[in-house]
């Protein structure tokens, strides 16, 4: 590279990093004041996120190609994630960022992440000691935001993976998941309370629990006192698998609570992405419901048609979809290549960045597509069941949950589907 080309190059970078910091002084359409979230809405982008700070690393290092993709991924609204502190620390960290993001006239997208006993203990372990002070840390949150705009994802996993779905000896009389269900519930609506706060209970993702059993839990952690639910946080399914599972979950609780008389209580009679009684079954391909295959999803479709037919588009919940890595959708390894659990969610390889924020996504109970998993953070130090420490995908010891992984952040980039463009 000659010193021209790289002093163009350097002005180039230097220019997008300083556009981005631009953006959050721009005026633009504020949430609206019942706390919900419409097309109009902007989100925030955090001009000193760690893709900025890449960006700048990769530009003294001279690698102009990263740190341009690394200024136009720091362009792009992407989450913030609370997962520990003390309410008061808390509570100024919440209202630093909504300060900002109000300043900006944006949204700020939030994540709280502190529910005792998260994740099962793997990964991404932690959370509050106690359901007491959880609550008090949730009720720092909300005071945090006071009045301002945001929304506000609670708990990615919390419901998916509840205490009694994380071993036979976890949670044996049951009270450990009631008190989840009522610690989320709480939260819900606490955050809600707030009167420009968007709020979605996180039900996991389109390949984990069935249609059924995730509106039940959604219903029992009270998400009918937010405005719905997320889905595929930090995980990669393709989007429009996720709208359908999520429209179908959406059906499933009005099926259970609004629905004909003979169904009430009974979201456990729900199609799903698994099985239908809609199908033949007859053991004829095609002919039976496979989460694997999206054509097979028909007979789900025919099953909510036949038994809830079209219910009132204002008595169904919504939901926001997690677009942050995937691009290129999920990864599947090899056959045979892993004879324990290859663990396809966790630093999927060869994956890229998906969808672009917005809250304009035309898909009727979709209020917008999110990057929550900050891209460019671990997932964990993965082992693919391997029983080492090396992840064999990469060949090193991955970084920790939540660490900065520079390489990752430019592989996402790189792939980027759309191709990765500056947020103008």
């Amino acid at each position: 590279m000659t010193a021209r080309s790289l002093r163009r190059g350097t002005a180039a970078v230097l220019a997008a990093l300083a556009a981005c910091a631009a953006l959050t002084a721009t005026p633009a359409q504020a949430a609206p004041a019942r706390g919900g979230l419409t097309p109009a809405t902007k989100f925030y982008a955090d001009p000193h996120g760690k893709a900025a700070e890449q960006a700048l690393v990769d530009l003294r290092n001279g690698d102009l190609q990263n740190a341009a993709n690394m200024a136009r991924l720091a362009s792009w609204p992407q989450a913030t994630w609370f997962t520990e502190g003390t309410p008061e620390e808390v509570r100024g960290k919440v209202g630093t960022l909504v300060r900002r993001a109000g300043a900006a006239h944006r949204t700020p997208v939030l994540v709280a992440y502190n529910v005792p006993g998260r994740d099962c203990s793997q990964y991404s372990s932690g959370g509050a000691a106690s359901s007491a002070a959880y609550r008090q840390w949730i009720d720092a949150f909300a005071a945090g935001i006071g009045d301002r705009a945001a929304a506000v994802v609670v708990e990615p996993d919390g419901l998916a993976l509840l205490p009694r779905d994380c071993g036979p000896a976890t949670d044996p009389t049951g009270e450990l998941t009631a008190t989840r269900l009522a610690d989320l519930a709480y939260a819900v609506k606490t955050l809600k309370a707030r009167p420009r706060t968007a709020v979605y209970l996180d039900a996991g993702n389109v390949q984990w629990r069935a249609v059924g059993d995730m509106a039940q839990r959604l219903l029992d952690a009270g998400v009918r006192q937010g405005d719905g639910f997320s889905l595929n946080v930090s995980n990669m399914h393709p989007t429009d698998h996720n709208a359908r599972y999520g429209t179908w979950v959406a059906k499933c609780m009005w099926f259970a609570t609004e629905g004909p008389e003979w169904a009430r209580g009974h979201a456990d009679w729900c199609a799903g992405q698994y099985y239908s009684s809609a199908a033949p079954n007859d053991g004829t391909p095609g002919n039976s419901v496979s989460s694997a295959d999206p054509a097979t999803w028909r007979w789900t479709d025919a099953w909510f048609d036949q038994n809830a037919g079209t219910p009132p588009a204002d008595e169904l919940s919504h939901f926001v979809i997690d677009t942050s890595r995937n691009g290129r959708g999920a990864w599947t390894p090899e056959p045979g290549k892993y004879s324990g659990d290859p663990e396809p969610w966790c630093n999927a390889p060869g994956r890229g960045l998906g969808p672009r924020p917005t809250a304009d996504t035309g898909v009727p109970l979709a209020d917008a597509y999110l990057w929550i998993k900050v891209p460019g953070e671990s997932d964990g130090s993965c082992t693919r069941g391997t029983g080492g420490t090396v992840d064999p995908e990469y060949g090193i010891v991955d970084p920790p949950a939540g660490a900065w992984w520079p390489d990752q952040a430019h592989a996402l980039a790189r792939n980027a589907v759309p191709r990765l463009t500056f947020n103008h």
